[in-house]
């Protein structure tokens, strides 16, 4: 046997090849689009229920520690970074000028006392005086009638009848100028010659400067709103003059802390208050604090600003806006210290779910 006829038959091999090859370039590029369109549809339904909002900060209430009353500091027994709880003394001012007006008003409304108890009894005295008179009138009265019967018969002189009538005509003015007196007496105790010298407007104004000056007297002493700790201390020191209304120092809170966040105004679709919050502090790397969203603000930030987002000159271009939202945020004892001011990173779980009907 020949070798032609011995070697194996191999017609018609590259040309399945071809069409072996011709077939898997469109399979793969149709594979890989399915795989694309599959994989964005995962993402798509799963995506849209977690909202990661980046421009947010820890906020914490904070005081300016001023007193509106002005004085010399006398002790200052806080120190920077100091912690301290609600009620402990943060600045002392030197007391004594104010225990001065507060002995003065005191002695003032005292003597306000006696006064108006004085105007009491002199309104009984002024009745007594009218009585006093009425009885001298009546008197005179009598001797009038005596000389009026008389004078026909020539009993009594006509100088005589004049005195008796004069004198009558003067006991009733001088009546009538007492009982106008005691009027005015009277009137100056309210109507009430019995009255309690205490509701009285002039010992009540007596009393007011005491108020005052025992409160300007306490607000020597300024102790602490909350708890918090202190800082800029260092700008106050005993011996220097402090005017009213002087910022002395700032007291920072370490209990009433939150979360501020200023998401975009269409990530809030279905953010809604009690969200649960993952926060991350950046100053923290590693550790994530629970939260919960709180609030929502109805308006965007810059509804307060002095120049809101507004043009209506024509030349408007839409800025999407910024709405606060308020997270509380649970911080357990041995957790790091939260500071105002720190960078933070809020991802709300909305609970929302993506279906195909959002699609339509």
């Amino acid at each position: 046997m020949s070798q032609a006829t011995m070697a194996p038959r191999v017609t018609g091999s590259p040309a399945r090849a071809r069409i072996g090859r011709s077939l898997v370039r469109p399979i793969l590029m149709l594979g890989g689009i399915a795989v694309v369109i599959v994989g964005v549809a995962y993402y798509w339904l799963t995506g849209g229920r977690i909202v990661s909002i980046d421009d947010a900060y820890v906020r914490a209430a904070k005081e300016i520690i001023a007193t509106d009353v002005s004085g010399i500091v006398a002790s200052v027994p806080v120190h920077e970074g100091q912690r301290v709880k609600q009620g402990d003394v943060l600045l002392r001012l030197d007391p004594k000028p104010f225990e001065i007006a507060l002995a003065g008003a005191t002695a003032n409304r005292n003597g306000m006392v006696s006064t108006l108890n004085a105007m009491k009894l002199e309104y009984q005295r002024m009745l007594r005086d009218v009585d006093v008179k009425q009885a001298q009138m009546e008197s005179d009265q009598a001797s009038y009638e005596r000389y009026a019967g008389l004078i026909k018969s020539g009993g009594v002189t006509r100088a005589d009848y004049d005195n008796a009538r004069f004198l009558l005509m003067a006991d009733k003015q001088s009546i009538g100028a007492l009982k106008v007196a005691a009027a005015v007496q009277l009137a100056r105790l309210g109507g009430d010659p019995d009255v309690d010298v205490t509701t009285m407007a002039d010992y009540l104004q007596a009393q007011a400067r005491v108020d005052e000056a025992k409160r300007q007297l306490d607000h020597t002493v300024i102790h602490a709103p909350f708890s918090g700790i202190v800082t800029q201390v260092e700008t106050v020191q005993p011996g220097m003059y402090l005017a009213a209304a002087t910022a002395a120092f700032g007291l920072v809170s370490t209990d009433n802390v939150w979360i501020e966040a200023n998401p975009k105004e269409t990530e809030l679709t279905n953010v809604k208050a009690g969200d649960p919050v993952n926060v991350t502090i950046d100053t923290y790397p590693g550790l994530t604090w629970k939260a919960e969203v709180q609030a929502i603000a109805p308006n965007s930030g810059s509804e307060f600003s002095v120049l809101p987002a507004q043009n209506t000159s024509g030349n408007w271009v839409k800025v999407v806006q910024r709405i606060p939202v308020r997270i509380k945020i649970e911080h357990k004892d041995g957790d790091p210290d939260l500071r105002a001011g720190m960078s933070v990173i809020a991802d709300i779980d909305t609970g929302h779910h993506r279906t195909w009907h959002d699609l339509f």
